[in-house]
């Protein structure tokens, strides 16, 4: 399962997606911090399939875990070469920039 929250302001949506066992939780390496604890991230909890149906509505997705991982990398969203790992929890960003929609 993943946790989704989805985030509306100026006419902009993005989506905050982590894997459900990772909520609450923070990892840090060197300079980087992934803090799952904020309530950026605290959202329902969704199957992959649920999210898949929705994905192409947003401006930004931001993504933790494998499995948001996979889903995105699934749909052609990203590669793995753009995923960066902060104490081996996977995260990426997909930033939407077709001006058309």
């Amino acid at each position: 399962m993943l946790i989704v929250k989805i985030h509306e302001a100026r006419g902009k949506r993005v989506a905050a997606v982590c894997d459900s066992e990772l909520i609450g939780k923070r990892f840090t390496q060197d300079n980087l911090q992934l803090d799952l604890s904020s309530r950026f991230y605290a959202g329902e909890e969704m199957r992959e399939e649920s999210f898949e149906s929705i994905m192409d509505g947003f401006d930004v997705i931001n993504m933790v875990g494998e499995r948001a991982i996979a889903v995105a990398i699934k749909h052609g969203l990203i590669k793995e070469q753009d995923v960066i790992r902060i104490s081996g929890i996977p995260h990426a960003q997909v930033l939407n920039l077709d001006p058309i929609r």
